[in-house]
């Protein structure tokens, strides 16, 4: 592959939910442009997988199997500075990682799945954020980006803790990029839209996948907002086509 194809070459990008989905697409997205992706996610599986295509795709991975809102979720402030220490930077932020949990009233959420929906939706974004400023900001271009959803703008009903943990992802993220709006790291938040993944299953489980988009037909849009180029920071970018 040509130079002038991979772009990234020689960064470091960590990407949270990368064992199916938007997160797959996007670390093979990424790796075809010549970054080595760090790959999180609960699953060994599907981790592996997602290997194999961007080995298949000429890129190299590494993979760290790891539960965000797990008992163990403290180890997240470690990421940082482990990537620094074995690749000796880290330029590429990406957490796709979401829960849904149950479409309910907000009177029947049960407290396990308001802990696990603030675990990955919130928690995970901000100790992600706290472990990951530091090298972000050290590299030439850092670049972080959120992948959020509609329905913060759009309340409806039996969703309102998924809206309202995106919700405060989005405050966060947001805030972040106002803090560090005099460097050259770049923060941003982007929405898929209604996009064919497991969650989207779990939320409308009798719809043909096939109709709604792909997570492969997102992806490239997602990769360009962690290029260099990419000046934008702060906002909330729609997916179109």
């Amino acid at each position: 592959m040509a130079e002038l194809d991979r772009p990234l070459k020689g960064q470091v990008a960590l990407v949270t939910g990368a064992s199916r989905g938007i997160g797959a697409a996007l670390a093979v997205a990424l790796a075809r442009r010549g970054a080595h992706c760090v790959l999180v996610a609960r699953t060994h599986g599907g981790l592996e997988e997602t290997d194999d295509a961007i080995r298949a795709a000429g890129g190299s991975a590494t993979l760290l199997p790891f539960d965000l809102a797990g008992k163990e979720a403290d180890k997240i402030d470690s990421f940082g500075p482990s990537l620094v220490e074995r690749f000796g930077r880290l330029d590429i932020l990406a957490h796709v990682a979401g829960a849904l949990g149950s479409l309910t009233p907000i009177a029947h959420i049960q407290p396990r799945d308001w802990t696990q929906l603030v675990g990955v939706n919130m928690t995970a974004t901000w100790r992600l954020i706290r472990t990951c400023d530091p090298p972000l900001r050290a590299a030439p271009a850092g670049r972080a980006v959120f992948v959020t959803t509609g329905r913060v703008q759009r309340p409806k009903p039996f969703w309102g803790p998924y809206g309202a943990t995106k919700a405060g992802m989005e405050h966060m993220v947001k805030t972040w990029a106002l803090e560090v709006e005099n460097t050259p790291l770049r923060v941003n938040l982007f929405d898929p839209g209604v996009v064919a993944t497991k969650m989207r299953a779990q939320a409308m489980p009798g719809e043909d996948p096939s109709t709604v988009t792909q997570p492969e037909e997102v992806a490239p849009a997602l990769a360009d907002l962690c290029m260099p180029a990419e000046a934008r920071n702060g906002e909330t970018v729609p997916f179109s086509r």
